[in-house]
């Protein structure tokens, strides 16, 4: 059954829409920073708690999938019992969790905690950005917002490894998670004070067979590029987990499309447009999560950096986006995604090629040139993205549709890392640069794939399909 809210909710001015914009946007950098902002401390977590690169690869990506894993549904969550009400709940629990992450005896400990991290900010991701949407009723108004909201996401996960690295150069690796508590209570009272409560026109169902699936689905993929050097990629076990994958994909499908309100609208996806925009935010953060362990682990071991200086090493990148998100922001109120689109895969593209060669002796200089290109493309390609697949959805829907965007990036962020970490496990110091190699031509090939998403039919062909 479906609710029908009575209540109009109240019309902001224009300085308290802007307000709660800024008040989502502190939320959501939180989540964004701590995609990454534990990268640069692997090395540090790895010995303080006596665990190898695949149980550190766990502590990044236990939150991640579990991110993927939830964020549609909670969403829906949102839009039937208000997004105000959830989004305060993730905050609590995201919150509480770091506290959690910061006191952790053992790396058991730390990804359980992790986990429950991803809990708290899959209450957070979706639902900011209806709360946003639902604010903004101009549609000029509201491109200029979720761009403003891309560009902080995809800054917060650029300055991830220089914030870490400043932070374990001074208070040690479990400052990495304490130091979001005070940032939650601020956000939790300007949330009170300023942000409205609002809800979907109609309630949706929640899908509790698609939820299921679709966790098994991230889980058992990234799950088994993680373990696949440990356990060999043709092993039984391997096996089972590639038939499990399979198995759930297809129940997935076949449940989604015969339920009247399904967790995913698969209809979205004969969209070229839609479509591209969810490839291209799993591609835009492959590339991002791919550099950021391969430039942690490389300059860390195979050069001798130390974790400060590994995360300084970052700072072109956080400097490119924190540019040129802003500006793609712009671009796309005004000229629509496609130019921004194009610079960001040509960008990303010519990042990743200038590190193709890398070993132990690759000059600095074109490390920090590799790493400003591909933060340019980064910094391009957030707004575009979030931009064309949530922009002609009505915005009613804004909570799952945005969850939809959500969700690819964190798969993205788990696949980088899994990726990433698979191509190193059992390389030495002296093996890293030449083991990293194909990694350099994964982020070219993400690039690629964003120049081909740019070139996709535009919205007047989505609106025509979504109204089929």
């Amino acid at each position: 059954m479906t609710a029908t809210i009575t209540h109009p909710e109240p019309v902001l001015g224009a300085r308290n829409r802007w307000t709660v914009l800024a008040v989502c946007c502190l939320s959501m950098f939180l989540v964004g920073l701590d995609t990454t902002v534990v990268n640069v401390g692997l090395p540090a977590i790895g010995r303080g708690l006596g665990v190898g690169v695949r149980s550190l690869e766990w502590t990044v990506d236990a939150y991640t999938v579990v991110l993927a894993g939830l964020l549609i549904s909670s969403g829906a969550l949102a839009d039937r019992f208000g997004r105000r009400r959830v989004f305060r709940t993730g905050l609590a629990v995201f919150g509480a969790a770091s506290l959690a992450c910061a006191a952790a005896p053992s790396v058991g400990w730390l990804v359980a905690a992790r986990a429950v991290q991803g809990v708290g900010a899959s209450m957070l991701s979706p639902v900011a950005l209806a709360i946003v949407v639902n604010a903004m009723p101009d549609p000029r108004e509201r491109a200029r917002a979720i761009g403003v909201w891309a560009s902080v996401f995809g800054l917060s996960t650029a300055v991830g490894p220089v914030t870490g690295g400043a932070l374990l150069a001074g208070l040690g690796w479990r400052s990495l998670f304490w130091i979001n508590a005070p940032v939650v209570v601020i956000a939790l009272v300007l949330s009170a004070v300023f942000v409205p409560e609002s809800r979907g026109a109609r309630a949706r169902r929640l899908d509790l067979p698609g939820q299921a699936l679709l966790a098994v689905v991230i889980a058992a993929g990234v799950g088994v590029l993680i373990e696949g050097p440990r356990i060999g990629w043709t092993s039984p076990a391997a096996l089972a987990v590639y038939v499990l994958a399979a198995g759930a994909t297809a129940a997935f499908v076949r449940v989604e499309s015969r339920r009247p309100e399904p967790l995913m609208d698969l209809r979205l996806f004969r969209s070229p447009v839609f479509s591209g925009a969810v490839l291209g935010a799993v591609a835009v953060f492959v590339a991002l999560n791919v550099t950021l362990l391969l430039n942690t682990l490389y300059l860390q071991h195979a050069r001798g950096f130390s974790p400060l200086a590994a995360g300084a090493a970052t700072l072109p990148m956080a400097v490119g986006a924190t540019v040129c998100a802003p500006w793609s922001g712009r671009l796309v109120g005004r000229r629509g995604p496609r130019v921004p689109l194009t610079v960001a895969g040509a960008f990303i593209l010519a990042g990743g090629l200038c590190l193709v060669g890398l070993d132990r002796n690759t000059s600095v200089a074109l490390l920090l040139g590799a790493y400003l290109l591909i933060g340019v493309g980064f910094g391009f390609a957030n707004a575009p993205i979030t931009n064309t697949a949530v922009g002609g959805l009505p915005p009613a829907r804004a909570g799952v549709a945005g969850a939809i965007t959500s969700t690819a990036r964190q798969v993205g962020s788990a696949l980088g890392i899994a990726l990433a970490g698979a191509l190193v496990a059992h390389a030495g110091p002296a093996e890293l640069a030449h083991a990293s190699r194909p990694g350099w031509i994964l982020v070219a090939g993400c690039g690629l794939l964003l120049l081909l998403t740019a070139r996709a039919p535009r919205s007047e062909e989505r609106r025509r399909i979504l109204g089929s």
